[in-house]
């Protein structure tokens, strides 16, 4: 009976040896590696510029801040996520306002945008749950219409397309996330992508304290004492994280690829028996970052212990933030508010999904799921 691991990363031993290289310089820190990285990923989207930070947490964080959100404002998103996506929003001062999402997709429900407006809206933060973009234009005319800011969390989303548009091209800004199980990774990381000029500077300031230089331009200044010109944060990427992304960033389309062919072995084998799963719609490319089954509520836990005595790892993703203890103290949220988002959440197994995954295993793993629920 084989062992499947959840998730493996893709760093190779070219990778490795870049990180190395790194450490046998002097610089560790911010420097012309991160700036390097940055080009080259803002290239990559399609996007004038990119901003590397610690993890995707603070580039929501920045950007909300960067693009006005402050104490007292409202931002619209959704409960079926990771809790990242709300804190960053209440850590700007600003209060999540939660809408409902798609039966198919899981996606927050464009539709449902305009009545959750209040006058004290100011931003909108879609999540491309799974590695499927949201609405993006629908989502803009919204956004033009009511002069709201589009934040968006992309940390699913670095492959993925909808309609022609990739994400950080039709919002105000995108944030991706490196972490060790994303489809590129350092362990922690993350980047805002943008087009603003005027945008892009600032929170470059932003991630690293509100300092007009960073520490390279301060080494080769021989040291100079910076001014503080703005609020700050300890947001900034290090030239080790740039060089462990370099190369995967290099290889990134070819990972996908066998995600996709992955991704289609699950749809089409869980296709015919009518298991469900969140459909990818027509016009989309889906960064496939990871594989959802939905199955029945009440049999949820048993299928998954199952499924673990056969070496088989799953995962719950997500339990709706609305109903985190935190939230429900903090705003006074109650189980029915969100009824589609809520049982999505109750139904959901995550499946291995990562280009290491082997046909075999991936066979293995759709035997044992039919026969679980069959």
């Amino acid at each position: 009976m084989p062992h499947i691991e959840f998730y493996r990363h893709n760093i190779s031993e070219g990778d490795i040896k870049n990180a190395a290289g790194v450490l046998r310089s002097i610089f560790l820190t911010t420097g012309r590696g991160v700036d390097d990285f940055e080009k080259k990923f803002a290239k990559y989207l399609g996007c004038q510029y990119a901003v590397g930070v610690t993890c995707c947490t603070g580039a929501m964080h920045l950007a909300l801040q960067a693009f006005g959100v402050k104490p007292g404002d409202e931002v619209i998103t959704t409960p079926l996520t990771f809790v990242a996506t709300s804190n960053a929003i209440f850590h700007s001062g600003a209060k999540p306002v939660f809408i409902d999402v798609e039966a198919e997709t899981g996606n927050m429900d464009a539709n449902l945008i305009a009545g959750a407006m209040t006058k004290k809206t100011k931003a909108i933060l879609p999540v491309h749950l799974y590695g499927q973009m949201v609405d993006m234009r629908k989502i803009r005319k919204i956004a033009d219409q009511y002069k709201l800011k589009i934040i968006e969390d992309a940390a699913h989303c670095m492959e993925g397309e909808r309609d022609g548009v990739r994400a950080a091209q039709l919002g105000d800004a995108a944030c991706f996330s490196f972490y060790a199980t994303k489809n590129i990774t350092c362990g922690e990381g993350g980047a805002i992508a943008l087009n603003n000029k005027a945008i892009a500077g600032t929170l470059k300031k932003m991630r690293l304290h509100g300092l007009e230089q960073t520490a390279y331009e301060r080494y080769e200044k021989k040291f100079s004492s910076p001014d503080m010109t703005i609020d700050g944060w300890k947001y900034n990427m290090n030239n080790i994280q740039a060089a462990l992304l370099m190369g995967q960033l290099s290889r990134i389309e070819k990972f996908w690829q066998r995600r996709e062919e992955i991704a289609q072995r699950y749809e089409q084998a869980f296709g015919n028996p009518g298991i469900n799963f969140p459909k990818t719609l027509p016009n989309v490319k889906n960064a496939r970052w990871s594989f959802t089954i939905w199955v029945n509520p009440e049999k949820r836990s048993e299928i998954q212990e199952k499924l673990k005595k056969k070496g088989i790892p799953t995962t719950i993703q997500w339990s709706p933030v609305h109903l985190m203890t935190f939230y429900r103290k903090q705003y006074g949220h109650k189980p029915g508010e969100f009824p589609i988002a809520e049982a999505i959440s109750k139904k959901t197994i995550t499946l291995p999904l990562y280009p290491k995954l082997k046909n075999k295993e991936v066979d293995f793993i759709i035997k044992n799921v039919l026969e679980f629920l069959s």
